[in-house]
């Protein structure tokens, strides 16, 4: 079980860790070893999210979401599988953490009087700027 949050727990069977081959420098090390993990979860189908959890979630995770649901996070930046899998999961905690967090509602507020007149007299001044810049009309 993964503890995301007191009240969202994730079943490890919900999560497909595999671990590719990592690009980039390192030298024979590199061509050798799988170190680098993909995690799979999806987020669709999972029992373990709320609905507004989810929802969120699948907003939130951008490019890292498929067309099924399914979130998708890579690590590759340790040299050992163990390190980059903490890694993946310590991602996906913290997607789904910033994904149960409800937004705030925006209240609207009025624009205060003062703040309008100010506005105006600003574009005033500034149009009377550029109107003395122009040269004078002929008749």
């Amino acid at each position: 079980m993964v503890k995301v949050t007191d009240d969202i727990l994730i079943d490890n069977s919900e999560l497909d860790i595999s671990f590719i081959r990592a690009s980039g420098p390192g030298g024979q090390h590199v061509n050798k070893s799988a170190t680098a993990v993909q995690l799979r979860f999806d987020v669709a189908s999972s029992p373990s999210l709320p609905a507004p959890v989810r929802r969120r979630l699948l907003h939130l995770s951008g490019s890292q979401i498929t067309k099924d649901g399914e979130l998708i996070i890579n690590a590759s930046q340790h040299r050992s599988q163990h390190r980059n899998r903490q890694e993946a999961l310590q991602r996906l905690k913290a997607l789904v953490r910033r994904a149960a967090q409800r937004p705030k509602r925006r209240r609207e507020t009025r624009v205060p009087q003062r703040a309008k007149e100010q506005r105006l007299d600003q574009k005033q001044r500034r149009s009377e700027t550029k109107r003395l810049r122009k040269p004078p009309r002929r008749w």
